[in-house]
């Protein structure tokens, strides 16, 4: 497992796209969360303060400062920070079938427990320490990310619930009831009492065979 040049397990910076890492040479020092949500404001007569009514959530933003060594090696540092970079480029590979259109690759910084997945909407990149010949070794990267979806965790709206909601009709055998129907059909045998009565039921505990059920 690769460690921070302290020896720590190190915060990383994944494309999406591709699964490329880029490991912190040294962790953050601290980050940064912000969120803001829209609220439309109506003024009401007779009142000090207007209403408000929420309209949506803003995505979390992610503000953070990395710095990469390399003097030791006597490397270019460019070599460690050039991944970030290809993560606000456009990806060709990612071409929308419809528009034809791409975009820059969906990213994730992993520090732990925290997995912040989202898009770098803003890149800026400090050089602090060159070789003699003006090799860089020394830079600290300030990164915002902006919290993203991924279509893959969210499912679809569909009439599913529309569909669950439609009753189901069982035939009662012979050894039916109306306790064993109902825990056979919902799982719970305590409201037999109330699907008898739907069903025009008045013995539960003695079912028609042949009767149709509305579960």
């Amino acid at each position: 497992m690769p460690t921070t040049k302290g020896g720590l397990v190190p915060a990383k910076l994944i494309n999406l796209a591709t699964n490329d890492e880029v490991n912190c040479m040294f962790n953050p020092h601290e980050y940064s969360l912000t969120k803001s949500n829209t609220w439309e404001r109506k003024p009401v007569k007779g009142k000090n303060i207007p209403s408000i009514q929420f309209q949506q959530g803003g995505q979390a933003s992610l503000k953070l400062q990395l710095m990469f060594d390399t003097y030791t090696e006597q490397a270019n540092v460019t070599t460690h920070t050039d991944m970030i970079w290809k993560m606000m480029m456009v990806d060709e590979d990612s071409k929308d079938a419809t528009s034809g259109k791409s975009d820059p690759p969906l990213v994730a910084f992993e520090w732990g427990a925290f997995y912040f997945t989202a898009v770098i909407t803003s890149l800026s990149q400090k050089f602090t320490l060159f070789l003699a010949d003006g090799t860089p070794v020394r830079t600290t990267v300030d990164i915002t990310l902006e919290q993203a979806e991924v279509p893959d965790d969210y499912q679809p709206q569909t009439s599913s619930t529309a569909t669950a909601a439609q009753p189901k009709v069982v035939t009662a055998t012979s050894s039916d009831r109306m306790d064993t129907i109902a825990a056979n059909e919902t799982g719970d045998a305590s409201n037999h009492r109330d699907i008898a009565e739907k069903n025009n039921i008045d013995n539960p505990n003695k079912v028609p065979p042949g009767t149709a059920v509305t579960v």
